[in-house]
């Protein structure tokens, strides 16, 4: 990664923002600044006003910042900003469980979509309701099913009746789920309702229910409930007390 402040790019620059961001609740403008050696005040302001846009964090007074939580979706070309690494970790360990042969959905959300590249040589057929797959997956040897229906833009994901209506009859051996959060009142979560109920018409259709989730999405609270934390394995790059008290789960390793 570029360390110069002239010639770093903003992805860079937002990159060491959301990291910094990842140590501590709360960061400063002093704080970013350290972080971004050479990088000018108003920069890394502008930098941080189009992270709060993108509904990633929250702008404080005087510069300070923090994450964002509650009910809402970031955006999908902003999530590959946050936690690039281990969710690189979670795909390459998802991926590894699928033989071939095996008939396997693949939900919205950035780290779904990271497998693609880890299955890219396997004999399978891949069910998807993940719209930026298909340029992804024209240079492998997957045979594909794009699901239809009404396309969330923000999230890339495809849901609505026609959705649903088709996943009702599809079976799996094993299927990727994306989440929000998760928690052990409001289970596997989302903001949306039609994504909600896509999520539990696949878990209930599949053999195996593996949820892709980084450690940030523990105890995260959205306002509907796909299905519960038990009826799924969690796949994610950390131990969190939730999981170990109540979870199901692999730990990917690099």
């Amino acid at each position: 990664m570029s360390t110069g402040g002239n010639v770093m790019i903003p992805y860079e620059r937002r990159q060491i923002l959301l990291a910094e961001l990842e140590k501590q609740d709360m960061v400063s403008l002093e704080a970013f600044g350290k972080a971004l050696k050479g990088v000018s005040e108003s920069t890394i302001r502008r930098d941080l006003k189009t992270l709060e846009n993108e509904g990633q964090i929250v702008l404080l007074r005087g510069g300070a910042a923090k994450i964002k939580t509650g009910s809402y979706d970031t955006p999908i070309f902003s999530r590959d900003l946050y936690k690039v690494k281990e969710k690189e970790m979670i795909a390459r360990a998802a991926a590894e469980l699928v033989s071939d042969g095996e008939a396997i959905y693949i939900d919205s959300g950035s780290t779904c979509l990271k497998m693609i590249s880890y299955l890219k040589n396997k004999k399978i057929t891949v069910v998807t309701t993940n719209a930026m797959i298909v340029p992804k997956i024209l240079e492998t040897d997957i045979d594909v099913i794009m699901i239809g229906g009404d396309v969330l833009k923000a999230t890339a994901s495809i849901v609505g009746s026609m959705a649903d209506n088709s996943l009702k009859n599809m079976y799996f051996d094993r299927a990727f789920i994306g989440a929000t959060g998760y928690d052990l009142l409001s289970g596997i979560n989302t903001p949306d309702s039609r994504e909600a109920n896509k999520k539990k018409i696949v878990k209930e259709n599949s053999h195996q229910v593996y949820v892709l989730a980084d450690s940030s999405k523990a105890g995260k609270r959205t306002m509907c409930k796909a299905f519960e934390l038990s009826e799924c394995i969690v796949i994610t790059e950390k131990e969190t007390e939730l999981l170990k008290e109540h979870g199901n789960y692999i730990i990917a390793s690099e």
